[in-house]
């Protein structure tokens, strides 16, 4: 999603060192905020510099790259995204998939700071403009997807991901019993992110450069 705040769900209340209902040291906390406000300044101008022909080449790779990793996809509920901000563009591969058989899911929000649902998309579905103008289907009932592509702006070697900083996939991803696969450019790995207990690791990754990743579950 498109927000830059770091939120992880809630509002801090440094009186009980809560944060998004977790326990959190409130200087480690701003220390881990600062330093992920200044990565993900770093990594989008690093993206942005790819231009507009390593970004399609790079994103080819990472659909490629998918089609070999995710297996027969007949019968899947894959929530996917719709690229903003030179993010990874996956929409010929969300039309192969849905050709394929695949339910294909778009992310929607519906409530700020709370967890995202997930409304069917085809090509030629009513979309409309949604959160930060970001184009969602424009109707639909709720789908739980048994796949989750998220988009990676950083991913460090555990498998977290640096997003945008609104916080909306950690929130979703920990009420989902559901496959994530991280997907972003060749200039995104990071040493850590300073994981946080609000923080949902990835189990796999696939890159622009054409690596492919697992993570062990701790």
């Amino acid at each position: 999603m498109a927000e830059d705040d770091d939120r992880p769900g809630a509002p801090p209340c440094f009186q009980h060192e809560l944060i998004g209902g977790h326990p959190v040291d409130p200087e480690t906390w701003r220390d881990v905020a600062r330093f992920r406000r200044a990565e993900r300044t770093r990594l989008y101008a690093a993206r942005t510099a790819l231009g507009v022909a390593g970004l399609r080449t790079q994103s080819a790779r990472i659909m490629a790259g998918l089609g070999e990793m995710l297996g027969p996809l007949a019968g899947r509920r894959i929530a996917v995204f719709w690229p903003i901000r030179a993010e990874p563009d996956l929409r010929d591969w969300m039309a192969e998939a849905d050709r394929a058989g695949a339910e294909m899911l778009l992310p929607v929000v519906v409530e700020k700071d709370a967890a995202l649902i997930f409304r069917r998309w085809r090509p030629g579905v009513a979309m409309t403009r949604g959160q930060w103008n970001i184009p969602v289907p424009e109707t639909g009932a709720p789908i739980t997807p048994d796949l989750v592509i998220a988009p990676l702006l950083g991913l460090d070697g555990a498998g977290y991901r640096l997003g945008n900083g609104g916080g909306y996939y950690d929130r979703t991803l920990a009420g989902l019993a559901a496959d994530v696969v991280g997907v972003g450019f060749s200039d995104c790995r990071i040493k850590t992110i300073f994981p946080q207990p609000w923080d949902i690791p990835m189990q796999r990754a696939m890159l622009g450069s054409g690596e492919r990743l697992e993570f062990p579950k701790s």
